[in-house]
């Protein structure tokens, strides 16, 4: 899919502001420290799920004041479209989760498939435990499963298109600091 300056910066120009870069690390906070008090004694290792969670594990995992592992995982059902598609297992985790306490950190929740996914794969290879961190959820009625949650969620955001903080629109603007809308998407 072949995408212009024009449209980016149409994109960029016209979007809506749903979470300033202040809230936005503000929330930040408010799950560092709901997960330091669940996970602090338990050795964690980190999986970021790439390409979209790396903002938000950087972020997170800075504010984190007790040992962890850090690896990352690469599973899209997006590519560089605008809905989901498949599943597409890219990298897998490299270092061992048998019997360990697994948080895997992701950009957004949106229909819950890939992190449910995710979560039994680590379940699978043995993990103790496994809980899910993400940056967004969005909020609609296309769950795959209504009742499926993240264990630890910084905002949540309408049921439009979102970029910045890592997520992307196309491959593009994940560096926007704040969490913006397409524009009418």
């Amino acid at each position: 899919m072949s995408v212009t300056q024009k449209e980016i910066d149409g994109v960029w120009k016209e979007a809506d502001c749903l979470w300033s870069e202040q809230q936005v690390e503000r929330a930040i906070d408010t799950v560092a420290h709901q997960v330091e008090e669940r996970l602090e004694k338990s050795n964690p290792i980190m999986l970021s799920v790439m390409k979209g969670g790396l903002v938000f594990t950087s972020k997170l995992m800075m504010r984190l004041r007790f040992p962890m592992e850090l690896d990352y995982i690469h599973v899209t059902r997006y590519g560089f479209g605008l809905t989901g598609n498949e599943l597409q297992w890219k990298v897998t985790p490299r270092e061992s989760i048998v019997d360990r306490t697994v948080l895997i950190v992701d950009d957004i929740l949106d229909e819950g498939q890939t992190l449910a996914a995710i979560i039994s794969a680590c379940e699978q290879q043995g993990a103790k435990e496994v809980l899910s961190a993400v940056l967004v959820d969005k909020k609609h009625d296309r769950k795959a499963d209504p009742t499926f949650t993240a264990d630890f969620t910084a905002l949540s955001v309408e049921d439009r298109f979102v970029f910045g903080y890592g997520m992307d629109y196309k491959g593009y603007l994940r560096n926007a600091a704040g969490i913006y809308a397409v524009k009418d998407c």
